[in-house]
């Protein structure tokens, strides 16, 4: 399988991003001039000592020998047995994914504008989705299977989210090259979406309700950088039967006790219950009511309140953040090349020696 990097392996030559560092094969371009290089130089030598025979034969051997290069280094990016510098593959298949996640994402963020309210409910969804994992039975997880499930008590309510999430698919499924998005990414990147959409939304009531100051507000101090783990979590697939029964609460029924059981299920803790206040129902207040009662949650929700009330909300968003990519990996093996489509091919019948 050629992941992001299918490459060479030779010590010392990745950087700390896992690019090449300088070598004589460090890109095809970089070899491709090299052979042409060498090509002219021994082409003008011997035109310089007049071999003009010799000289035929020999430039048919070095284009030949050009082209043999050319095919071996298109047989080496589709090897998946090097590892070690990016091919021309993986930058392929890594810009074909950013700009699909692109696109899903303007569709998500129009589609979400479009019905505000059902943000708690996204939220929600992907939280349900997610948490079902047993660390056991490796089971569950964030697989799409919620869309099976929307008769159980704890999903009461998440029909329109579901809904909204299924109509965006036909879209995003319409312009998609590498195939259908599966409902487990699309559920947890319109949680990413319904997000990021609260954070702006806080931004520009710090702003008083000026959208331009607050969009320059958040541009500033927001924690948009932080989501780059997140997007590289993608390439979930769905599962095409229930999760067992009984792994979720009912979030607005459950004891904080329960709650924390939950979260410890799936090696989470107090901290983690506490940030996911606005996951927990449509009344994020209300929920941390009930968690700051507790000792254990009492510190976190209380250090969460503090942040939201400053400019850049840094410890709030940023756990945040994090833990919902922590839950949206949960039970995944990720495809990292879903949603690639194949790279042009040399048509070896058309080369002319």
């Amino acid at each position: 399988m050629a992941g992001f990097l299918s490459t060479v392996q030779a010590p010392g030559l990745l950087g700390a991003r896992g690019v090449a560092a300088s070598s004589p094969v460090s890109s095809p371009a970089r070899r491709h001039a090299h052979i042409q290089v060498c090509c002219k130089g021994n082409v003008e030598g011997l035109e310089a000592a007049g071999h003009e025979e010799h000289l035929r034969l020999r430039r048919r051997d070095f284009i030949g020998g050009c082209v043999g290069t050319a095919i071996g280094l298109e047989m080496i990016e589709g090897s998946t047995k090097f590892t070690g510098v990016a091919t021309a593959a993986d930058l392929i298949e890594r810009r074909q994914r950013s700009e699909f996640q692109s696109s899903i994402k303007d569709t998500l963020y129009k589609a979400i504008k479009a019905k505000p309210e059902l943000v708690p409910s996204l939220l929600t969804l992907a939280l349900n989705d997610a948490i079902t994992y047993d660390k056991a039975t490796k089971t569950g997880g964030a697989n799409g299977s919620i869309r099976l499930e929307l008769s159980r008590p704890e999903n009461s309510g998440l029909s329109g989210a579901l809904d909204l999430l299924t109509e965006a698919k036909k879209e995003i499924d319409s312009y998609s090259k590498g195939g259908p998005i599966s409902f487990a990414d699309l559920i947890q990147f319109a949680a990413q979406s319904a997000l990021k959409k609260s954070f702006l939304d806080a931004a520009i009531a710090k702003c008083g309700g000026n959208e331009e100051k607050g969009r320059t507000l958040y541009s500033a101090y927001g924690s948009n950088g932080q989501w780059g783990l997140f997007d590289r979590t993608f390439g979930r697939a769905d599962t095409q039967e229930a999760d067992p029964e009984g792994r979720v609460p009912v979030w607005s029924k459950a004891s904080v006790q329960e709650m924390k059981d939950r979260f410890v299920a799936v090696g989470l803790g107090p901290r983690q219950l506490a940030v996911m206040s606005a996951f927990l129902g449509p009344d994020q207040a209300a929920t941390e009511e009930r968690l700051i009662a507790d000792p254990d949650c009492r510190p976190w929700v209380e250090k969460y309140q503090r942040s939201r009330e400053t400019v850049s909300r840094t410890d709030y968003e940023v756990d945040l953040i994090t833990t919902l990519t922590k839950l949206g990996s949960l039970g995944q093996k990720i495809n990292y090349e879903a949603y690639t489509y194949p790279k042009q091919k040399i048509d070896l019948g058309k080369l002319k020696l």
